[in-house]
């Protein structure tokens, strides 16, 4: 898949409703291994910054469970391992804040604090046109697509 269609694909998913990490995550089911609808159960609650909580961004969240697969980090004792995946972490994450100038979901929304409320937005078509989440969903897929190419994974 190219980096194009990875970044239209997590577009959708979002644009069909599934969160900010729903969606990234999910265009990458063939990295993870997992069926979409694994992937959208366990990558539920960090959708709107980790619970609506508006603080690391969703797409940012899904990036970060790619990475897991990409480098993985499950073996407790091999220091080397997590090193790799914390620098992979790392190094999306920093380009995902050169490109959108934060990774935190509050300040991408240009929100001084959280709405307080854990009830989601209803997807009104007035919510995608005031919401950069789709887009922020693509640069984070383009991201990590890219990687994978640089990687040599693609």
């Amino acid at each position: 898949m190219t980096v194009e269609e990875r970044e239209q694909k997590a577009r959708d998913f979002f644009t069909s409703g599934y969160n900010c990490c729903q969606a990234v995550a999910m265009t990458f089911s063939d990295v993870i291994g997992l069926p979409e609808k694994e992937i959208a159960r366990l990558a539920g609650g960090f959708g709107g910054g980790m619970g609506r909580m508006r603080e690391v961004c969703g797409t940012v969240s899904g990036m970060v469970l790619v990475a897991g697969a990409l480098c993985p980090a499950d073996d407790v004792a091999d220091k080397a391992a997590k090193t790799a995946n914390y620098a992979l972490v790392q190094d999306l994450a920093a380009q995902f804040r050169a490109a959108n100038g934060s990774i935190i979901c509050r300040e991408l929304l240009g929100l001084s604090k959280p709405e307080g409320t854990p009830v989601p937005s209803d997807r009104t078509s007035d919510y995608y046109r005031k919401r950069p989440c789709s887009e922020l969903c693509a640069i984070a897929a383009g991201i990590v697509a890219r990687k994978m190419e640089e990687m040599k994974l693609d």
